[in-house]
């Protein structure tokens, strides 16, 4: 870099005097001409030069400082998402539903780098803001419900969301809602194997309908009731070449070096929880659901390279991370942890969309 800034630098003195030279011997006669001639050279110059300065360039381009920060620094925070931390939130009197007594609190780690990548919980204005006139396709097991539970409580608020949690909790059932005031369409899709999913991306592409948002997940049924890691394998890896026929354009995410370009569909894999063995409340869930059985499950997703950071279409949202996180106590039968897990997932998710399409919030 230096030797390159000094050649241009004597290339630059090279074009810069000896025209003007040229010019002052024989436009001397002319000063407004040779003025004119030496300010153009210079000009000339400096434009060739500007590559080798960043520093004036980021002074010239005020877009690249109202951003949230390069793109490349953004990238980066990628890997950062998931740093959080849980603790006794005093603020916050809701009842858990499912695990603890009192809900807790989460928030992403407050030093280093997380620190620097400036995450924010979006608000409801917020994410409304985001989603504002989008459809969201939200598919899979009890952990892709839980996961629409906790989207729409932030979306429509605590009230509202009361109203339609029966409609919303149906077994095994789909659900539909159009939240009016932000034109907001979700879609539930009760798909609890892998191939449901398949079949349901299937039906979207033959549709040319595609949403804008799709999350979805599947595993823990399948090792309840198949049992059968390598075909549980064997389906992803036809969920992922399937899924990638929806995705032609790349994006932020997607950990590349070429420019990224707008997304059609964003898509997110949401992992299966951290399974308590001893807290699972049947004889068959504890028989069928153990550690080696649900390890070789996660091998499988891994092998299968259906995440994005693999080449695959799905970003992971690691809810085995964060709900091992919060553990025990935010649990009451090893499987199903509180929202306070699904919300902090929420709010994951919605802040890679807002790197992936280089936003910040005001």
């Amino acid at each position: 870099m230096i030797g390159a800034v000094h050649i241009g630098l004597l290339a630059a003195c090279v074009v810069l005097f000896v025209p003007m030279a040229m010019a002052g011997w024989h436009l001397s006669r002319n000063k407004m001409l040779f003025f004119s001639c030496a300010l153009f050279i210079t000009l000339a110059v400096g434009v060739h030069l500007m590559p080798y300065f960043p520093s004036i360039s980021d002074f010239l381009s005020p877009s690249e400082v109202i951003s949230l920060s390069s793109p490349s620094n953004r990238d980066s925070c990628v890997s950062f998402l998931h740093s959080v931390v849980y603790s006794d939130d005093d603020d916050v009197v809701k009842e858990c539903e499912i695990g603890c007594g009192k809900r807790l609190g989460w928030d992403w780690v407050g030093s280093g780098r997380v620190a620097g990548c400036e995450f924010q919980k979006l608000m409801r204005s917020d994410a409304s803001d985001l989603l504002n006139g989008s459809w969201v396709v939200v598919a899979g097991d009890s952990q892709a419900r839980l996961m629409a539970v906790s989207l729409l409580e932030l979306v429509m608020g605590n009230e509202a969301m009361e109203r339609i949690r029966g409609d919303l909790f149906k077994r095994h059932s789909d659900y539909s809602i159009t939240v009016d005031e932000i034109g907001m369409k979700l879609d539930f899709f009760w798909a609890p194997y892998v191939g449901n999913l398949t079949e349901l991306v299937l039906q979207l592409r033959r549709s040319r309908n595609i949403p804008d948002v799709m999350v979805v997940g599947a595993g823990l049924w399948d090792m309840l009731h198949v049992n059968n890691a390598s075909e549980y394998g064997s389906e992803l890896r036809v969920l992922r070449d399937n899924s990638l026929t929806l995705l032609p354009v790349s994006s932020n995410l997607d950990g590349g070096n070429s420019k990224p370009a707008p997304r059609f569909l964003h898509l997110f894999w949401v992992g299966m929880p951290m399974l308590i063995t001893t807290m699972l409340n049947t004889d068959e869930k504890r028989e069928k659901m153990t550690t080696v059985i649900y390890d070789s499950y996660e091998d499988e997703l891994t092998t299968s390279k259906i995440w994005r950071e693999s080449g695959g279409p799905f970003f992971k949202l690691d809810v085995r991370l964060l709900s091992e996180l919060c553990g025990p106590r935010c649990t009451s039968d090893g499987m199903h942890y509180d929202g306070v897990v699904y919300d902090a997932t929420v709010q994951i998710m919605l802040n890679a969309l807002l790197i992936e399409s280089n936003q910040k919030l005001e």
